[in-house]
C-alpha cells in the first residue's frame, strides 16, 4: 500500500472530508453538543483545546501515521465530529479506524454506521487492506457495543495498555474486521444504512 493521502469520502447523508484548520469552529461548537469531553474514559477535547487536536492530528498525518477527518451532515452542512485512519501499516496493509466523536444529538441516527462503510470501503476495496482494526477503553461500553453491531469481532484485551488523560491506566479492547468477513459486514452495515434513511 502507497502512503495514505487525503481523501474525500462522499455517502447519502454524511460526507467524511479531510481536516483542515478552517473546521474549527464547526468542531468546537459540535463538541459542545453533549460536553463530550466530560467522559472520563474518552480522550475528546474540550472547545478551548480543539485547535490543538486538529493541529496534532494534522502533524501526524504529515508524520503518515494518520489520515484524518471532519464529519459533515450533507443536507445541512453541519459539522458533526472527527474520525481518523491510525496505526497505518503500509507493509501488511492493515488499518485502524480511531479517535472518533460525534456530536451527543446524532448518536443513535445512523451517522455512525455510515461514517464506518465509508472508511471501510475504501479501506477494503481501495486501500487493499487485510484487516481494519477498532479500539476502545474497556470502560467504554456504548463504543463497545457500537463497534460490535459493525460486525467486528474482539481480538482481545491490552491490559494496563496506556494512560488515560486522568492519569488511570487505560485497559484497551482490541477489536477487528478481517477482509475474509468484509463482504458479510459490509452487507450488514449496507441494510442499516438503508433503514436509517
Amino acid at each position: 500500500m502507497t502512503p495514505l493521502t487525503p481523501v474525500t469520502l462522499t455517502g447519502p447523508t454524511i460526507t467524511l472530508e479531510p481536516l483542515t484548520p478552517d473546521h474549527h469552529e464547526g468542531l468546537a461548537d459540535a463538541v459542545r453538543d453533549g460536553a463530550l469531553w466530560n467522559l472520563w474514559y474518552t480522550s475528546v477535547p474540550d472547545p478551548e483545546g480543539m485547535a490543538a487536536e486538529i493541529s496534532r492530528r494534522l502533524a501526524l498525518q504529515e508524520q503518515g501515521a494518520m489520515l484524518p477527518f471532519a464529519l459533515r451532515l450533507n443536507h445541512t452542512g453541519q459539522l458533526l465530529g472527527m474520525t481518523t485512519y491510525c496505526n497505518i501499516d503500509l507493509d501488511t496493509p492493515r488499518v485502524e479506524i480511531g479517535y472518533t466523536w460525534n456530536r451527543a444529538s446524532v448518536q443513535g441516527t445512523g451517522t455512525n454506521p455510515e461514517s464506518k462503510l465509508l472508511l471501510l470501503t475504501h479501506a477494503f476495496d481501495v486501500l487493499g487492506c487485510t484487516a481494519v482494526e477498532f479500539r476502545t477503553h474497556w470502560m467504554n461500553h456504548q463504543s463497545r457495543q457500537a463497534i460490535a453491531r459493525l460486525g467486528a469481532k474482539q481480538d482481545g484485551v491490552l491490559r494496563a495498555h496506556r494512560w488515560g488523560p486522568d492519569g488511570t491506566l487505560r485497559d484497551t479492547v482490541v477489536f477487528s474486521i478481517t477482509a475474509a468477513e468484509w463482504p458479510m459486514v459490509r452487507a450488514g452495515l449496507e441494510h442499516r444504512v438503508t433503514k436509517t434513511r
